[in-house]
């Protein structure tokens, strides 16, 4: 009787908060055109990736090469998710919708921190979307020159 109650008071908060969840993710507008049959033969335009957070986490030019590697690997992780999408080169492509690549970072590289993920999305009509993940410092160092391509196959996986 007693495991049982225990278990009960375990699940409780766990439901709580996908309850919390659910109803934030509800309440914020999804564009009409955010479904997989748009996305997959849409015009896309990877624009300048950010780092946010403590860019100083790495040298100067460490840091251009992960804002290279997110740039292009961003890309290759939509075309991936979507094969007959088309990824433009000029920002002022019509209709393209317009990804920003961005690393949030913590303010230290320990390997318990978390780094942060996001796609920032700007649909044609003007509408925003942010997918966005966080990634173990540990994980991504194992997968070292493949870091920003994992984590931007792991967000593109959860585009409709």
């Amino acid at each position: 009787m007693t495991i049982t109650h225990t278990r009960t008071l375990a699940l409780l908060p766990a439901t709580l908060l996908l309850t919390a969840s659910l109803q934030g993710a509800s309440a914020q507008a999804v564009p009409a055109n955010w479904n997989s049959a748009a996305l997959a033969s849409s015009t896309f335009v990877i624009l300048d990736p950010q780092i946010q957070g403590n860019p100083n986490v790495v040298s100067a030019q460490q840091r251009q090469g992960v804002l290279e590697a997110m740039k292009r690997d961003s890309a290759g992780a939509i075309k991936r998710r979507y094969p007959n999408a088309v990824i433009a080169a000029d920002p002022a492509t019509p209709g393209a919708v317009q990804v920003r690549p961005v690393l949030v970072t913590p303010s230290v590289l320990a390997p318990w921190n978390k780094l942060t993920a996001q796609l920032e999305f700007r649909m044609p009509a003007g509408n925003n979307v942010i997918l966005k993940q966080d990634f173990g410092v540990l994980t991504l160092w194992q997968k070292q020159a493949e870091a920003a391509n994992y984590m931007y196959d792991v967000l593109a996986q959860r585009l409709p």
